[in-house]
């Protein structure tokens, strides 16, 4: 009698009760060994592939690609082979089988990836906010980039280059070439060993030299056509207003999944736990100087006034009635794209020179266009960042997701007569917004951050 067994998606170490099936590396009655990729899953945060925890023949298959399975239900159907390597039974598998973090998130542990649905952008030279559509020429190398991660007891495993079909490609580089139509057996790969890089997927695209279904190993029909990320240094742009997006399908209704999906669940905890209220005010930077770096300006900001009011820069525990004041300054930046929203975390920003700061920004606008942030850089952070002011919208009511207590807003530039010794003169204003949540921060705490940030917005250099 021969000896099957099931394997049940693991925790892909993100705390989430589900991923979906980007693509299948096997078929039913493929032999398979002991930790050869198995399929590629997405997640809220990465595309990660999955490993086969046995050696055997494939004999069933949980669903096809597009289909959301549930963390600890059955993923895959193996025959074991004891011909081959196994891994003995008291042996670590790499896999927590059982759905961890199947109830509501630990405030200091759990991913908190979603913040409002408002976007934080800014200028590549640090001048006027101003749009950036993405092209060819930013894109960056991308070989050897960690694209997701499982959870094995308290150690993250990172997902590397894996060979299926003779292409070795990291997931998300399987998971790009299958949106884009792109055969990847036929892409040119430039990367470090043969690596093909997200960089390759994206010219052979480009240039039609690698199309799907055009004899070699066609890449299964992608979902929908890649929309045009609209965002400069800083993160994404809304997708209303600038470059037009990619026609959507009007009138249907459509499954939510991936990114978007977990956008549901944390805006609906956010709407159901915090007591929102936002304090709104001006900041006159007239006396900034030409070329100034708004974010690292924003970003320092944010430190000295978190350093001048703590209170703002905290994480509230509601459940367990307690409230952490960080010394530390993670800044939450949301970032927009087309899968939907992004906060990644910018982290030890007290300790960051401007220079320093845009680098951070940089990568983080290529680790969300390319998918390839890993996920404990998107969660954890203690205060967070949206700038909606790009296309319009002077104040706002940013949402502030848990265990955060706080969100800072900045609106569009805009110049304004302000009276200055008797007379008056035309300055360049930063319109700012801060929400809190009541239930951690008294009125009079918000103001003095809101005062502190201010401040500092206003000095010179």
């Amino acid at each position: 009698m021969s000896d099957k067994k099931l394997f049940k998606l693991p925790d892909l170490g993100e705390g989430l009760p589900d991923a979906e099936i980007v693509e299948w590396l096997v078929k039913e009655g493929d032999v398979i060994k002991l930790d050869e990729p198995l399929v590629s899953m997405e997640t809220a945060k990465a595309v990660v592939e999955v490993p086969s925890p046995f050696s055997g023949k494939v004999t069933r298959l949980a669903g096809k690609a597009g289909d959301v399975i549930e963390t600890g239900s059955w993923l895959v159907e193996i025959e074991i082979d004891p011909s081959l390597p196994q891994r003995a039974d008291a042996q670590d598998t790499g896999h927590s089988h059982g759905h961890k973090g199947a109830g509501k998130p630990v405030p200091n542990e759990e991913s908190r990836d979603d913040g409002d649905d408002l976007t934080v952008v800014a200028s590549d030279e640090g001048g006027e906010i101003r749009e950036e559509p993405q092209d060819e020429a930013e894109e960056s190398a991308d070989a050897g980039t960690v694209v997701g991660a499982m959870q094995s007891s308290n150690a993250v495993r990172s997902e590397q280059a894996s060979v299926v079909g003779g292409v070795r490609a990291m997931p998300a580089v399987r998971a790009l070439a299958r949106k884009l139509k792109v055969d990847l057996s036929r892409v040119k790969a430039t990367g470090t060993d043969g690596v093909v890089t997200a960089a390759d997927v994206k010219k052979a695209a480009a240039d039609g030299s690698a199309p799907a279904g055009a004899g070699g190993r066609a890449a299964a029909p992608p979902a929908a056509p890649p929309v045009p990320a609209r965002e400069a240094s800083g993160g994404g742009r809304p997708a209303t207003g600038g470059t037009k997006a990619a026609p959507a399908a009007l009138d249907v209704d459509e499954p939510i999944r991936g990114v978007r999906r977990n956008m549901v669940r944390t805006m609906s905890q956010a709407h159901a736990e915090v007591v929102p209220t936002s304090l709104m005010d001006d900041a006159d930077i007239n006396a900034w100087a030409p070329g100034e770096d708004i974010m690292a300006r924003m970003i320092r900001a944010i430190a000295v006034a978190a350093e001048a009011e703590p209170a703002m820069n905290a994480w509230l525990n509601a459940k367990e009635g307690t409230l952490r004041r960080h010394a530390r300054v993670d800044v939450g930046i949301a970032v927009d794209s087309p899968e939907g929203l992004f906060v990644a975390n910018l982290r030890n920003a007290e300790r960051l020179e401007p220079y320093q700061v845009r680098q951070a920004i940089n990568r983080i606008r290529d680790g969300v266009k390319n998918r390839s942030l890993p996920p404990e850089e998107l969660r954890d952070y203690t205060i967070m960042l949206s700038n909606f002011g790009v296309f319009a919208g002077k104040y706002a009511t940013p949402v502030v997701v848990p265990p955060c207590v706080a969100i800072i807003g900045a609106g569009r530039l805009h110049h304004a007569v302000v009276p200055v010794l008797g007379g008056l003169e035309t300055h360049r204003i930063m319109p700012l917004s801060l929400t809190f949540d009541h239930r951690a921060a008294t009125g009079g705490e918000a103001a003095r951050f809101l005062r502190a940030l201010i401040d500092d917005l206003q000095r010179a250099r």
